[in-house]
C-alpha cells in the first residue's frame, strides 16, 4: 500500500500542493521529508507530536525524515495563531530548549542513522541582510503574503516586520534542505500551509519551476465536543516525563472519550487497520471494558517511554485499584501519588493514633483514629493495620520518603517525609 493511502484512511491529510505528482515520488524511492519545529519550548506536548508521527509512518515505510529544529527562527518567534507578539528568548533559552528536543526527537526516531536531525541557525546566521533582500526578499510579492492566513489574522491588531518576515525565513529553510539534504517534501499542521507553499514558490523560482517540490499538512485535529486536542484538565500533556509522568501520560488516553478513541488510534499508534477495526467493534459492543482506550494508552506510552513505562503504569493502576501499593517502587509511588492529598511528616516514629491525627491530621480525632483502625479502615503502605499501639516509622519503605495511608476502600493520602 502507498503511504498516503493509510494516512489517507487514518484521516490525517488535510491538503496537499500535489498530490498525484506525490504519490508517484513516494512509489519510485526514499524520499527526503521535513517536519520543523522551534526551540519555543524545552519539550514537546502531544499538540506537537501529530506531524512527527506522520514523519515517523514515513520513516518506518523506507523514507528519509529530516528533523529541523529552528535555532533560527526560535529566536525571532512565527506569527502565531494568537493575536500578539511572541516574547523573544534570550539565546541561552534558545539553546537549551534546542538540547532538550533533539534529545526527545533521538528517542522518537531512534539512533540506526535514518534519520537526521539540522538546525536553521547554521545557515541563517551566517545570512547578511543585504544578502536576506537581495537573493530572497526580491523574490516574496508583499499582496501575496499578506493574504496567507496566518498573516491575514494579524492585519487588524498589527504585526511586527521581524514575524512579517518569518514565511520568507521558513521558504529558505525549504530551498536549503532541498538543496544540500535531498529534501522533496514539507509536512505539517494545518496553519502552516501559507508557509509551505511559500517555500515550494521559492523553490520553483530559484531551481526552476519542474523542481519537485511538495507539501502536505494534516487536520487541526479536535475533539467530539469541537474542541482543540492535546490538553488535559491540568493544561498540556508533555512529552518530558519531568513535566507530565508516564503515568500521568498513560491515564490522559487511557481516559478518552468513546467518540474520539478510534481517531487517536488511526493517528498516534502504528497499529494496522485490521486491529483498529477490531477494537472499533469492541468499543461498539463492549464499551465498558474500555479496550480501545488500554491499547491507545500502551501504544502511545510505549512510542514516546518505551515498553517498561506501560508496565510501570499499568503496575501503579492496579495497584491504586487494588490498594497493594507495597510492590510500588519509590518512583512509582511518586508518579501514581501525585495529585493525592498530601502532608509532610517527620521521620521519627511514632504511634499511629498520634501520627494519624497529630502528625497528618488524616483523622480528625483519637476517638475516630481508634475506631477507624479497629474496624480495618486503615492501611499503611498496604498493611490493614488494627492494633492501635502500632507504631509508624517512615523510613520502613519506600526509601524512607514516603508513606501511604488508604482510609476506607478509596481515600488515599501521600506523607512526604521531610
Amino acid at each position: 500500500m502507498n503511504i498516503l493511502d493509510d494516512l489517507k484512511w487514518r484521516g490525517a491529510i488535510n491538503q496537499e500542493t500535489d498530490h498525484d505528482g506525490l504519490y508517484d515520488l513516494v512509489n519510485k524511492k526514499s524520499v527526503g521529508l521535513y517536519v520543523g519545529i522551534d526551540p519555543t519550548g524545552d519539550s514537546m506536548h502531544i499538540g506537537h507530536l501529530i506531524p512527527f508521527m506522520i514523519l515517523k509512518r514515513f520513516q518506518l515505510a523506507g523514507h528519509h525524515p529530516v528533523i529541523l529544529i529552528g535555532g533560527g527562527t526560535g529566536s525571532i518567534g512565527d506569527p502565531s495563531g494568537k493575536k500578539s507578539e511572541r516574547v523573544l528568548q534570550t539565546m541561552d533559552q534558545v539553546r537549551h530548549n534546542q538540547e532538550a528536543l533533539t534529545h526527545q526527537m533521538e528517542k522518537l526516531f531512534g539512533q540506526d542513522g535514518s534519520f537526521e536531525i539540522v538546525n536553521n541557525y547554521d545557515w541563517l546566521s551566517k545570512m547578511s541582510l543585504l544578502d536576506f533582500l537581495r537573493d530572497y526578499g526580491k523574490l516574496f510579492n508583499i499582496n501575496t503574503m499578506i493574504r496567507k492566513e496566518i498573516i491575514a489574522s494579524r492585519l487588524e491588531a498589527g504585526i511586527s516586520f521581524t514575524e512579517f518576515t518569518y514565511q520568507i525565513l521558513q521558504g529558505v529553510d525549504f530551498l536549503h534542505l532541498f538543496r544540500y539534504n535531498d529534501v522533496q517534501v514539507q509536512l505539517g499542521g494545518a496553519d502552516q500551509w501559507g508557509n509551505i507553499t511559500s517555500g515550494i514558490d521559492l523553490i520553483h523560482k530559484v531551481e526552476g519551476s519542474d523542481a519537485q517540490a511538495y507539501g502536505m499538512t494534516i487536520p487541526l485535529l479536535l475533539k467530539a465536543d469541537g474542541t482543540k486536542f492535546g490538553k488535559s484538565e491540568g493544561g498540556n500533556v508533555w512529552l518530558d516525563p519531568e513535566k507530565t509522568t508516564p503515568y500521568e501520560f498513560y491515564q490522559f488516553w487511557l481516559n478518552q472519550d468513546d467518540r474520539d478513541v478510534v481517531k487517536y488510534l488511526k493517528y498516534f499508534t502504528f497499529l494496522d487497520k485490521t486491529e483498529i477495526d477490531d477494537l472499533e467493534k469492541k468499543v461498539q459492543t463492549h464499551p465498558e471494558k474500555r479496550e480501545a482506550q488500554r491499547r491507545l494508552a500502551q501504544e502511545v506510552t510505549k512510542f514516546v517511554h518505551g515498553p517498561k513505562a506501560v508496565e510501570s503504569a499499568e503496575r501503579i493502576s492496579k495497584a491504586l485499584f487494588s490498594g497493594e501499593v507495597a510492590d510500588l517502587t519509590t518512583t512509582e509511588i511518586e508518579q501514581g501519588f501525585k495529585n493525592m492529598p498530601t502532608v509532610n511528616v517527620s521521620s521519627e516514629p511514632l504511634n499511629i493514633v498520634q501520627w494519624l491525627v497529630d502528625a497528618t491530621k488524616i483523622e480528625s480525632s483519637r476517638r475516630q483514629a481508634r475506631e477507624d483502625i479497629n474496624n480495618g479502615a486503615i492501611r499503611i503502605n498496604g498493611a490493614k493495620i488494627q492494633d492501635t499501639d502500632f507504631e509508624i516509622n517512615p523510613s520502613d519503605k519506600f526509601d524512607g520518603k514516603f508513606v501511604i495511608v488508604r482510609r476506607g476502600k478509596k481515600r488515599y493520602f501521600l506523607a512526604r517525609v521531610k
